[in-house]
């Protein structure tokens, strides 16, 4: 018995040796190969700048609401779950669309590049509709789903009647901006950002604090600067889509106008990526009615924690972006064993770069709750949170490359899919809900509870991912 406990602790031993031999080795060979680390960069590196500049605007902006009281901050705080949700329905919308795309790019289809964009734009603004019609019409019964706080109702309701104008802008500029991507231009949206997001936050100071001889208008002239600068930024999108005649920059018979065949497959890959976005997207706007509910500091600190580790969470955007469109061009060009080892690669990739993120984000939390004008309490819960939030990122930055990136990559959206809505469903939203109104547990206790399905998603995500079900030609099967 002994010599058999022995033989079998000596074979797991032998055996984890091995494995970190293999780790090791493939890590050295990614980094060597600098085509892949090249196109990687070239990719990720603009979308997660991209990214970090609206994460900017979203701390700048709260930063600027904070000087109106914490109120204020759940104010605005809850009444952008609403564009959180429309925006997860036009990400879905745009990342299964940009799958699509990056396969016909790889596969050198422009035709139907531009059938995938027009039919992206008409679903994209069509939903922006059902968002925009009752926040401007009943602000007010919006912002009772989120709250019961009569103050938060009021200064939320003034703010979403003007911010949801916004939202068809911000549809049309998302859907142009993942085509783009996805044929490789990814500079022009980047350089766009960077002006609007100067016009977002000169208009931010005059407007909510009546600088320059303007109106102290409030969270109202935040939602105001918002509106303009999106306005802004759609317009310039459509300037750099056809004044350089980019591939995507189709006249009215080439963008509409669709085929069965080609329906099918739009539907049938990125009709699960929108109801997944929307769907966990819905999930995870339960977890703000369970916030709400425990009250404005709670609020304000999920707020606050959420608009700071989003400057980490921009790199994996970038990252799960570049993955996606990488490998879809691979496999659109028939080079599905590349498109393996590149999806290896990443893995690796997003595990270093987590790495680092994770010590940068435990870093600067201080320094930046510093810079908010919140009570003593609520900055002490707004970095519990950091720290739970820096505990999961091993496993919630897996999932952004797997889920949005690997497996969407082959059009093996259903699983993402189901993946996600039951991770928040079964796992995220009873926990909120348990944690926060039933146990009354702190805020941080109650988003550790809520964080723990993306360990449920990375066990079974990398199962999948093992399957192999990801590996496919679209653009082929199209044809066929």
């Amino acid at each position: 018995m002994r010599k058999g406990r022995l033989a079998r602790r000596f074979f797991f031993s032998f055996n984890e040796v091995v494995w970190m031999i293999k780790v090791i080795a493939d890590t050295k060979e990614m980094l060597r190969d600098r085509i892949f680390l090249k196109k990687a960069v070239m990719i990720a590196l603009p979308v997660a700048l991209q990214g970090m500049l609206n994460t900017i605007v979203n701390l700048v902006d709260t930063m600027m609401i904070g000087q109106l009281g914490e109120t204020t901050i759940a104010a605005v705080g809850l009444a952008n779950k609403v564009f959180f949700v429309f925006s997860l329905l036009v990400f879905g919308v745009a990342s299964g669309s940009g799958v699509l795309a990056a396969q016909y790019w790889g596969n050198q289809d422009e035709k139907n590049i531009r059938k995938v964009t027009g039919l992206a734009l008409l679903i994209a603004l069509a939903g922006s509709l059902f968002f925009v019609i009752p926040s401007v019409l009943c602000p007010w019964a919006v912002m009772r789903i989120f709250t019961n706080s009569e103050g938060a109702i009021q200064a939320g309701a003034v703010y979403l009647a003007v911010a949801a104008l916004s939202y068809p802008f911000t549809a049309l500029t998302n859907i142009y901006v993942a085509m783009l991507r996805a044929v490789g231009r990814v500079k022009a949206p980047v350089m766009i950002s960077c002006m609007t997001i100067l016009i977002n936050i000169s208009l931010n100071y005059t407007l909510i604090f009546g600088h320059f001889g303007a109106p102290r208008l409030g969270a109202q002239g935040a939602a105001i600067a918002t509106l303009a600068a999106r306005v802004v930024e759609s317009g310039a999108i459509l300037g750099v889509v056809y004044l350089t005649h980019s591939p995507i920059a189709g006249k009215f018979k080439e963008l509409f106008g669709y085929s069965r065949a080609f329906v099918r497959q739009f539907a049938g890959t990125a009709s699960p990526v929108i109801a997944n976005e929307f769907i966990w997207g819905l999930g995870t706007t339960m977890y703000s009615l369970a916030y709400g509910r425990m009250g404005d500091n709670a609020v304000a600190s999920i707020t606050i924690a959420t608009t700071i580790q989003d400057i980490v969470v921009v790199l994996f955007q970038g990252l799960s972006a570049a993955t996606a469109v990488i490998l879809g061009n691979e496999m659109g060009a028939g080079k599905l064993r590349q498109a393996e080892k590149y999806a290896k690669n990443f893995f690796i990739l997003q595990f270093l770069v987590t790495l680092g993120a994770m010590g940068f984000c435990y870093g600067i939390r201080e320094g930046i709750i510093g810079m908010y004008s919140i009570s003593p309490e609520v900055a002490e819960d707004v970095n519990r949170c950091l720290i739970v939030f820096i505990l999961y990122m091993p496993f919630k930055m897996f999932n952004f490359v797997n889920i949005v990136g690997v497996l969407r990559s082959g059009g093996d959206t259903k699983m993402c899919l189901i993946l996600d809505t039951s991770g928040v469903w079964l796992i995220g939203v009873p926990m909120a809900f348990l944690g926060g109104l039933y146990l009354r547990q702190t805020i941080a206790v109650v988003y550790g509870m809520v964080m723990s399905e993306e360990i449920y998603k990375a066990v079974a995500g990398y199962l999948r991912y093992r399957q192999k079900k990801w590996l496919r030609n679209l653009a082929v099967e199209l044809e066929g």
